[in-house]
């Protein structure tokens, strides 16, 4: 009696073949359980394949709304590292300007001209005689001025006055 049970039932491994687990058994009893049990393995392969399908979308959406979070939180720290360098520029003293009347008389001749100026071409504007040691004086000036950030050198003996 068990030997017939055995051949008459489905195999254990029905759910690696499909096409064994719809057989019908000589048992005309039990096929229309079977019958049952496979329209019901069917309807629920289709809602997993559909689940999954939806997840699949579910993860795709997700991962989009994640990117946009990430290029939120980038462009809040990119504001903020502004706000901030843009404070402490504010909140920086002007850089000083030697009291000395030279020093006037230098920021004055770069203000009435709006160029780049050598050592040289400010001894002329301020009506210096063209000598080795009022040159060399004036360099030194304008180098103090560069290292106060009042002027800047783009290139090494040229002046000019830093654009905001």
């Amino acid at each position: 009696m068990l030997g017939d049970e055995r051949r008459n039932s489905a195999p254990a491994d029905r759910h690696h073949h499909p096409h064994l687990a719809r057989r019908k058994t000589d048992n005309p009893q039990l096929n229309p359980i079977l019958e049952q049990i496979d329209t019901r393995e069917q309807a629920l392969s289709e809602q997993a394949e559909q689940t999954r399908t939806r997840i699949e979308e579910l993860a795709a959406h997700l991962r989009e709304l994640d990117e946009e979070t990430d290029n939120l939180r980038i462009t809040r720290k990119t504001l903020l590292g502004i706000a901030h360098h843009l404070a402490v520029a504010e909140a920086a003293p002007p850089p000083a300007t030697p009291d000395h009347p030279a020093y006037q008389q230098i920021l004055a001749a770069f203000a009435d001209t709006r160029r780049p100026m050598r050592a040289r071409d400010l001894c002329e504007a301020l009506d210096l005689p063209i000598l080795p040691e009022n040159t060399e004086g004036i360099r030194s000036k304008l180098k103090r001025m560069v290292s106060r950030g009042i002027l800047t050198e783009p290139e090494p003996g040229l002046f000019t006055q830093p654009h905001p």
